[in-house]
């Protein structure tokens, strides 16, 4: 009976302290935070109507298969009553691209769409995010000029940084190695490989970098290097670092993309990418990490 006692007597007390507590990871704002990440939001907002877009608000939820994102394991999945298996929502981007094309087709032409709501990750964390998607359109150029353009709107003046994943693709084929070596950020195993070309890769800092590299690199990456030249040299933007060999965790983008980072802080992320055989182009601001730098 004693026992007892004290066990309930521990619950009613675990129960007391969680009553006023929030899960680790998770996000409370209020007051001059909140109003400053409403702001924020606001901003941007008004730039991307400007420039055409409209708002999308999609379910927090989905089918689990359409989610996209480089660990599965941070997936918060649940069983429907028809179980299947539904998660809340780890990314935007394919929800809005799969959305439009699939739900809405018939009922909008609509290319260009954003949005500003939450993303979640295991156990309990989320991130409010700010993004936009230019479905159909590969001009890439076009975007991170838009991302900049977003920044600018909220005086975040950060520094760019634009790589090209085909040409991590294929310098891993011509080096025989998974792309795990750049992934994990292995720069010195890639440096002590000694090889002139992956070497002059690896201290690109700008297109003029970038343009002396291309008559080193294998011939398999000659277009690949072209590509990511032509488009850092249409970025209006005083900021701009090329990394030819940066690996990007979001897996869907199978071109150009892009980084911006403040610091140990990322802001954005976007590139191109294709989904159900559209060649598309987006964005992702990241506004927890947006606050942390205006020193909200």
């Amino acid at each position: 009976m004693e026992q007892q006692i004290k066990f309930l007597w521990r619950l009613t007390v675990t129960n007391s302290i969680l009553e006023h507590e929030i899960p680790k990871g998770s996000r409370l704002y209020f007051g001059k935070t909140a109003r400053a990440k409403r702001e924020i939001e606001q901003n941007i907002s008004s730039v991307l109507f400007n420039e055409g877009f409209e708002e999308i608000v999609t379910p927090n939820f989905s089918f689990s298969g359409h989610q996209s994102i480089e660990d599965d394991t941070k997936l918060i999945t649940i069983s429907d009553e028809s179980n299947n298996q539904v998660a809340l929502r780890a990314d935007s981007t394919l929800d809005v691209v799969r959305i439009i094309t699939k739900r809405l087709g018939r009922t909008t032409n609509h290319k260009k769409w954003f949005y500003a709501q939450p993303v979640f990750a295991y156990p309990a964390n989320e991130y409010y995010q700010i993004g936009a998607e230019w479905i159909g359109h590969d001009n890439i150029s076009d975007v991170i000029n838009l991302t900049t353009k977003t920044l600018g709107a909220i005086n975040v003046n950060a520094s760019l940084q634009i790589s090209n994943i085909n040409l991590l693709t294929l310098a891993a084929q011509e080096l025989n190695m998974d792309m795990s070596m750049f992934r994990d950020g292995e720069v010195a195993q890639l440096f002590n490989l000694n090889i002139e070309w992956l070497t002059a890769l690896l201290y690109v800092k700008n297109v003029e970098d970038l343009k002396k590299c291309k008559a080193l690199v294998p011939s398999s990456m000659e277009s690949e290097v072209q590509s990511l030249i032509d488009v850092a040299s249409k970025v209006d933007y005083d900021k701009v670092i090329v990394s030819p060999l940066y690996y990007s965790s979001m897996r869907y983008y199978d071109g150009i993309c892009f980084t911006v980072v403040e610091g140990n802080f990322t802001l954005a992320k976007g590139g191109a990418y294709s989904a159900d055989d559209i060649k598309s182009l987006g964005f992702a601001l990241y506004t927890d990490n947006l606050l942390k730098v205006l020193g909200v």
